[in-house]
């Protein structure tokens, strides 16, 4: 059984927990929390010893692996520091806040020989995950355009300060859209070039754009666009795939009721209620798979290079913006 320290006990991190829970390869050991109530919650809950610093849950010998559920402006000093005290780590998205620190996440990992997966969870997703399926068939060819709208309203129930700081969340692009981005990549492959406009309209106390327009350019001659806004008054989880032989339309990917749409460039259009998909919960699935690739010795199933992919995109975009060309994606 593999030994779980979890490093942050708010709600992202309480959730990761009881996914965790549900699963017998692994015990939550130890749980790290700045914020006292935080962190005695979920030591009674998961019966875990309790720590104030990330430092001495690393020290604990009962961990094997450990979960970061902080604010992204910790991922990388806590993910290094995991590596080097020779933890593998599951990281929520996003990566990190820039490329570099992404690149040292990914060198810490390689030296340690440990595995590192990012919580990049749109992936196992009942309609995203079926959408991929679909274009693995070959059912629409080859794509080469897709499009990808994601607005709302504000923060909702979320906290919010640190997450109104563009230094601490990595603005709309990184907290929210990482997931968007890095879906984007996985149906058409390596980013090339991104060009972005971006402008704060509603949200005033955030520090960084609220409603971001993104065209991304893919290495293998695909394109994409990214709508992405905290600042509509209806909100749209939505998406286009046009392939060489087909396409696919999504709506509400995120509810039972959301459809996918889809027909070969010949053939009817058959729909698809999310719903009816079914499947293991998402973030229980994207932690089995972690803790199976520690236990059986595989490749991590979102590596830390995918993860610093969309970091890439987003970090690319906010400097098209802001210089008003388009940028090229900054490789390893």
């Amino acid at each position: 059984m593999i030994g779980i320290g979890l490093i942050g006990c708010g709600s992202m991190g309480m959730g990761l927990g009881r996914a965790l829970k549900s699963l017998e390869m692994a015990r939550i050991s130890a749980v790290c929390d700045e914020n006292p109530d935080a962190l005695m919650k979920a030591s009674e809950e998961f019966g875990a010893k309790p720590y104030r610093s990330y430092e001495d849950l690393l020290g604990d010998g009962s961990v094997d692996a450990c979960v970061v559920a902080t604010p992204q402006f910790m991922h990388e000093r806590i993910c290094v520091a995991a590596a080097n005290a020779g933890k593998h780590a599951f990281c929520e998205k996003p990566m990190a806040l820039n490329v570099e620190e992404c690149d040292r996440m990914i060198e810490a990992f390689k030296r340690s020989g440990k595995k590192l997966m990012i919580g990049q969870v749109l992936r196992f997703y009942p309609a995203f995950s079926k959408i991929k399926g679909l274009v693995e068939t070959g059912l629409i060819g080859k794509p080469f355009a897709i499009s990808v709208t994601r607005i709302g309203g504000g923060w909702g129930g979320w906290t919010r300060g640190w997450r109104e700081k563009m230094e601490l969340c990595g603005g709309l692009l990184m907290e929210v859209n990482s997931h968007e981005i890095d879906f984007m990549c996985w149906i058409c492959g390596e980013p090339k070039t991104v060009y972005a406009r971006m402008g704060r309209f509603v949200q005033k106390g955030q520090d960084y754009p609220d409603t971001c327009f993104v065209t991304i350019s893919f290495e293998e001659g695909a394109f994409g666009f990214l709508h992405s806004s905290n600042a509509s008054a209806i909100g749209d989880l939505s998406g286009k795939i046009q392939g060489e032989e087909g396409t696919i339309f999504w709506q509400d990917g995120f509810s039972p009721n959301g459809t996918i749409r889809y027909a070969r460039i010949s053939g009817e259009s058959e729909t698809v209620r999310i719903g009816d998909i079914g499947g293991e919960d998402p973030v229980r699935k994207e932690l089995r798979l972690f803790l199976e690739s520690i236990i059986e010795d595989k490749p991590s199933p979102i590596p830390g290079e995918e993860g610093r992919r969309a970091v890439a995109v987003a970090q690319a975009a906010y400097m098209s913006n802001e210089e008003g060309r388009p940028v090229e994606i900054k490789g390893r």
